[in-house]
């Protein structure tokens, strides 16, 4: 069986760090690598705490989304990886500022660690405009 995938990359979001691709196209479907508060020029974690990665974060994403020809009133679900559960509030607070019309569906979880010491990791699927 053969996959007809499109991998995309947009010059205004961090590059991948590894093995992986920042977001993958296939058909009218678009998921997207976890994306960290990685500022895309300096390549390092943007300060500011939980929020200020979060908003980072969701600004590498909907990048990667519009590359595609999506953008974030397309993502369909998301999932949150949390350093700290406890940052929850903060985290859901940025959030709601970029999803506030009919938010995608999402999980939100706690993990042991994320890559660069990083307070938040989210990941998306999302259809094409």
């Amino acid at each position: 069986m053969t996959r007809n995938q499109e991998i995309i990359e947009s010059s205004n979001a961090p590059k991948a760090i590894g093995p992986y691709s920042a977001g993958v196209k296939i058909e009218n479907l678009i998921y997207t690598s976890g994306q960290l508060g990685i500022d895309p020029k300096t390549n390092e974690i943007v300060e500011g705490d939980v929020e200020g990665e979060t908003k980072q974060a969701l600004l590498n994403m909907k990048s990667i989304l519009q590359e595609a020809g999506s953008d974030l009133d397309c993502v369909i679900k998301t999932t949150v990886f949390l350093r700290d559960i406890n940052d929850f509030g903060k985290m859901n607070a940025v959030y709601g500022e970029f999803f506030k019309d009919n938010p995608p569906a999402r999980s939100a979880i706690q993990v042991a660690a994320l890559p660069k010491g990083a307070a938040v990791e989210i990941e998306a699927v999302a259809f094409v405009k």
